[in-house]
């Protein structure tokens, strides 16, 4: 009987792509395990290329965990990699693993580390070397089209699409993307950019074709949210604009044409107002950064 590991990441692109290096280092050092992911199945496209998973289980979105039980029972190690609550480490207890790697079971919670290192250091505490630096699903041929990403989860995290609309006039061959939800933001960015119609994909692009499209791009402009990662595991030049968080604890890694534009202040990422510092961006900056990051 195979001996099983189960990882819990229920949450959005972005979260999953930053524990990609943790992923791979259960991998590592676990290799007689199966190793299990519950995670949203919309992600379910990245599996293949993050190369250290063996199968998954649906779980929900950003949030609290909305189930009673995972539907994965008696695993031989359970890993959290979701957060540090008691809701998704009461769920993994439900499970009844033989052993379970989590904070608020072994290391202290650190504020003001960035996500990618923080769970490496997780498994580091116990034992398992991890490479925060391993992040790579491939590399762009820099091909295909400069994307603009103008929408984000919360509203706190959008600038505004008027300023995204000037960027994406000011570049060469250009799509606009986004998710179902970011439709209308997009269009706005569109059509003030003075795009033809087939320039603007947003909610046409399921995951893997955004897999696809992002694996190719020259050029990836976004806030903070997942498609500035999913650049990042491309190796696709990139700049993002952070706004109430810190690049420190969710932007790209340093150097190879990734630039993170931010004022130096802290808000509420969920707030449902722009964050007055993301305001403090201005379009030439990020212009000058596309231009500098592509040449």
């Amino acid at each position: 009987m195979a001996l099983e590991l189960l990882v819990l990441r229920g949450l959005g692109l972005g979260d999953l792509l930053t524990a990609v290096p943790a992923l791979r280092a259960l991998r590592q050092a676990f290799p007689r395990h199966r190793i299990t992911l519950a995670a949203p199945r919309a992600l379910e496209a990245l599996l293949p290329l993050i190369g250290a998973v063996d199968d998954q289980v649906d779980v929900s979105g950003p949030g609290p965990l909305p189930m009673d039980r995972l539907p994965f029972e008696r695993p031989d190690i359970a890993v959290n990699l979701h957060g540090k609550g008691p809701e998704s480490i009461d769920a993994l207890r439900r499970a009844q693993p033989g052993r379970l790697i989590s904070f608020g079971t072994g290391p202290p919670w650190q504020d003001g580390v960035h996500e990618v290192r923080r769970w490496c250091s997780l498994l580091e505490w116990h034992g398992i070397p991890a490479d925060p630096a391993d992040l790579t699903l491939g590399i762009s041929d820099r091909t295909g089209p400069a994307i603009v990403h103008p929408g984000a989860a919360y509203p706190a995290r959008r600038w505004p699409p008027e300023r995204f609309a000037k960027v994406a006039a000011a570049l060469d061959d250009v799509v606009v993307t986004g998710t179902d939800n970011e439709v209308p933001i997009a269009r706005k960015v569109a059509e003030l950019a003075g795009l033809p119609p087939e320039r603007m994909l947003a909610g046409q692009t399921r995951m893997a074709d955004l897999i696809d499209l992002v694996s190719r791009a020259r050029l990836v402009v976004c806030g903070d949210t997942g498609v500035a990662h999913l650049a990042t595991a491309f190796c696709v030049p990139s700049v993002v604009l952070f706004g109430p968080v810190s690049p420190a604890l969710w932007g790209p890694p340093p150097g190879w044409r990734h630039v993170a534009l931010w004022a130096g202040r802290c808000g509420d990422p969920h707030g449902q107002r722009v964050d007055p510092g993301l305001l403090k961006i201005e379009v030439s900056e990020v212009v000058d950064a596309a231009l500098e990051v592509t040449s």
